[in-house]
């Protein structure tokens, strides 16, 4: 699994720690991790949460990333930007045990977790337990086990309702305000991690005119 990684201003400082924690837990699972940013408070491409949802719909709609873990100061906003958008079942995961029910029962394609709250003193530690629980137990199983058929057939009928709700990203992409748009690709390594991963040319296409 390709796992993207990203930061938004408010929170880019703990950048750094949050790439290693999730690289130490789920690299030996055998996924990747690709760090998109923000790397510091300070970068010259400054992200907002809005920006996140942008990015990580491109990411995930393309087939650059197969998951993208994110987050804001209290995990709200980045989670409702990233649910804007076609492709992308975000979920707000505080802990290790939202971590574990999100991938089970929902099965979504994205976290967002609350950089800001309750995250202090052994913070990394709080990070290893939710990458562990989120990352090293599979998908889509359902949970609890006499649950596991409605569950199941509960995330199939909201991919369904999804798919009728939604318009594709290409159309969203060409409305949405184009400087708003282009400040989300602007990040240091975004062009190097995005056209290496892509699998979507129509995709690939429109980025290139933006940029």
């Amino acid at each position: 699994m390709k796992i993207a990684l990203i930061n938004e201003n408010s929170q880019a400082a703990k950048n750094a720690l949050v790439y290693e924690t999730l690289k130490k837990v789920v690299e030996p699972m055998g996924h990747e991790v690709f760090n998109y940013g923000m790397y510091a408070a300070d970068d010259a491409a400054q992200l907002t949460y809005v920006q996140n949802g942008i990015l990580a719909a491109i990411l995930l709609n393309s087939g650059a990333a197969d998951f993208v873990v994110t987050g804001c100061g209290t995990g709200e906003g980045a989670m409702l930007a990233l649910n804007s958008f076609p492709g992308v079942i975000c979920g707000h995961v505080a802990d290790a045990l939202d971590a574990y029910t999100f991938a089970h029962i929902n099965d979504g394609n994205a976290v967002s977790l609350p950089f800001a709250l309750n995250f202090g003193w052994g913070g990394e530690l709080k990070l290893q337990y939710i990458f562990e629980k989120l990352f090293g137990f599979g998908h889509g199983q359902g949970y609890p086990k006499e649950r596991v058929e409605p569950e199941m057939r509960n995330k199939r009928i909201l991919d369904e309702v999804r798919a009728k709700t939604m318009r594709p990203l290409i159309d969203a992409l060409k409305d949405i305000d184009q400087d708003l748009l282009k400040g989300a690709l602007k990040g240091e390594k975004f062009q190097e991690l995005f056209f290496a991963n892509c699998k979507d040319e129509e995709i690939a296409s429109y980025v290139k005119t933006l940029l």
